[in-house]
């Protein structure tokens, strides 16, 4: 190529770059050749202004040595002044420019195997000395000498910026990834630890539960026992007692019977009351739901507690009326025996009102008492098993607190809730609600009188038979019956019985049996062969301690009234009242 009449440094300028040279000029005699260099001239100004102009860098160099050309753009990259700057500078691109040699050998050798540099990413050295990031193109000009190259190049310093920044932000992710990981790994282990405890101790808590079961278990085993143990003696005594109630002593000796008499009641209630507390909680109590005429139960009830009113010189009126619920009548009894003895118990003088009430669906049977009546923020303690209320009725019989626990548990088990009011110092109002099957509306409303009289006269040389295995309990049975004018025939067994041979000068009018007796045998085996033997059906009932769910359907099945120890004689005279009611069918 020839040299400019202006030459620049290393030979070259802009014209050289753009193809042209200035003996083109010297052909201006030529008008269409003018016209032409003309039209050249201008489109060399037009690619100088945006060589000139361009935003990248664009050069044109020599790989052997240093710039043919540039524009300011690629100055300004290379933080230099101008491109004269950089030229002047700048000698040798590879040790000069290039920011690591090996980076430039790689470029220059691709450049000679093809030819040309398809946008490659390397770092120039600025003036400063610090390397500057750009992506460059490069392309072989062989026809202006053999490593000639023009470039061009673009400043991605933002760019690579932005991928430093994402990759430490992804080295910073991958390490919180990582301390995550090892986070949850020690998550994972600690849980699977506390999962191990858990079912250790899920597998401890099931041992607790079935050694817990097991000692309830054996707690009711043991209360049965004891309680079947200990009532046979009280159940003696107050036999024994109840006999020598009825005998004529002296005023000194008749008080010290009474106070016997009272310590074994409560001695009894509070077995009972234990027994039937236990089951409540252990759920074994399970209702035997019939239809029943409530009113007859009032009605009884009012009879029983007569006397009890009587003594303690308390006004009682009872308002019952027909009226049928379904539910379990030993249950309802006991509850509502357990509220009425409260009211007499609390009750130093006035009055009680045993009443029902109908309402719309169900029927209310209420407990009125005109005693010391109970704080407000007591009522739903009085529920609670061992509480009671202070002071005492210093002429009843002292409690042991578990009267309304057993009330609260029948009532939840009946489906029959209980509610009470009351007013210190002037009384209390007990109401339970019954669902109403039928209910005659015909009111009556009368004083409780006396329980009939001439019980006695209707035992009078009735023949008895009485079989138990204690014979405390026999002595006991046979002193009290004797004293109502019964004959009575005693025996541990049916064969006992029919040995003694005494006094069968007729079928027995009737037969009261414990359940049981000795050599495994029952009360309920005993009556069947004193049945067979007389060929008759001799009315008969079990006396017994056995207060459990299972013998009481046992009787019920084979139709024996029962009667729990220990007897409280008004009721057995009662009970056999009852049965010499019926008559004796021949079989």
């Amino acid at each position: 190529m020839k040299k400019h009449s202006d030459p620049r440094p290393g030979g070259y300028d802009v014209d050289d770059l753009l193809g042209l040279g200035s003996q083109s000029v010297r052909k201006n005699y030529y008008p269409e050749l003018q016209e032409r260099v003309e039209e050249l001239e201008a489109e060399r100004n037009r690619y100088k202004w945006l060589f000139e102009n361009a935003l990248h860098g664009i050069f044109q160099g020599d790989l052997k040595g240093g710039f043919l050309a540039l524009n300011p753009a690629m100055a300004s990259l290379c933080g230099y002044v101008s491109p004269e700057d950089l030229r002047k500078r700048v000698r040798r691109l590879r040790e000069q420019l290039f920011y690591t040699i090996g980076e430039f050998d790689g470029l220059r050798q691709e450049m000679l195997d093809f030819g040309r540099v398809i946008a490659r990413e390397t770092r120039l050295r600025r003036a400063d000395g610090e390397p500057v990031d750009v992506a460059i193109t490069l392309l072989r000009r062989p026809d202006l000498g053999a490593e000639v190259v023009e470039a061009f190049v673009l400043d991605i310093t933002d760019r690579v910026d932005a991928r430093k920044r994402l990759e430490q932000l992804n080295t910073e992710l991958e390490q919180r990834v990582d301390e995550r990981t090892q986070a949850l790994k020690a998550a994972n282990e600690g849980l699977r630890h506390q999962i191990a405890e858990r079912e250790k101790v899920e597998q401890e808590l099931v041992i607790a539960v079935e050694a817990a079961k097991e000692a309830n278990r054996s707690k009711d085993k043991y209360l049965a026992a004891a309680s079947h143990d200990l009532l046979q003696p009280l159940n003696a005594a107050r036999l024994l007692v109840s006999t020598l109630q009825d005998s004529r002593l002296p005023d000194k000796d008749a008080h010290m019977v009474e106070r016997v008499h009272r310590a074994l009641e409560s001695t009894e209630d509070l077995l009972a009351d234990l027994l039937d507390i236990s089951k409540l909680d252990q759920q074994a109590m399970k209702p035997d739901l019939v239809y029943v005429d409530v009113g007859e139960l009032v009605t009884a009830l009012g009879e029983e507690f007569e006397p009890v009113a009587r003594d303690a010189g308390i006004g009682f009126r009872v308002r019952s009326r027909a009226a049928t619920v379904h539910t379990d009548p030993r249950m309802l009894s006991r509850i509502l025996r357990n509220l009425l003895s409260n009211a007499f118990r609390y009750t130093d003088a006035g009055r009680v009102l045993l009443a029902m009430r109908p309402r719309r669906s169900s029927l209310t049977i209420e407990i009125w008492d005109t005693g010391i009546g109970i704080a407000e923020d007591k009522l739903q303690d009085i529920f609670a098993e061992f509480h009671q209320l202070s002071p005492h009725n210093a002429s009843g019989k002292r409690g042991v607190g578990l009267g309304l626990a057993i009330v609260e548990r029948m009532a939840r088990v009946l489906a029959s809730p209980v509610d009470v009011r009351s007013v210190p110092g002037k009384g209390s109002r007990f109401t339970l609600t019954l669902p109403l099957v039928d209910w005659d509306v015909g009111l009556s409303s009368r004083a409780v009188e006396p329980a009939v009289a001439a019980v006695t006269d209707s035992l009078q040389d009735a023949l008895v038979v009485v079989i138990d295995n204690e014979p405390d309990i026999l002595a006991s049975m046979r002193a009290l019956l004797e004293r109502w004018g019964c004959r009575v025939v005693c025996g541990t067994g049916a064969d006992s019985v029919l040995r003694s041979g005494v006094g069968f000068d007729r079928v027995p009018d009737a037969i009261l049996a414990d359940f049981h007796l000795d050599d495994g045998r029952t009360g309920c085996e005993a009556i069947y062969a004193l049945r067979r033997h007389f060929h008759a059906d001799i009315p008969a009932a079990i006396v017994t301690a056995d207060r459990s769910d299972q013998s009481r359907r046992l009787f019920q099945t084979q139709y024996l009234p029962v009667l729990n120890k220990p007897v409280k004689p008004n009721r057995l005279r009662a009970l056999l009242t009852s049965l010499l009611s019926s008559p004796v069918a021949a079989e």
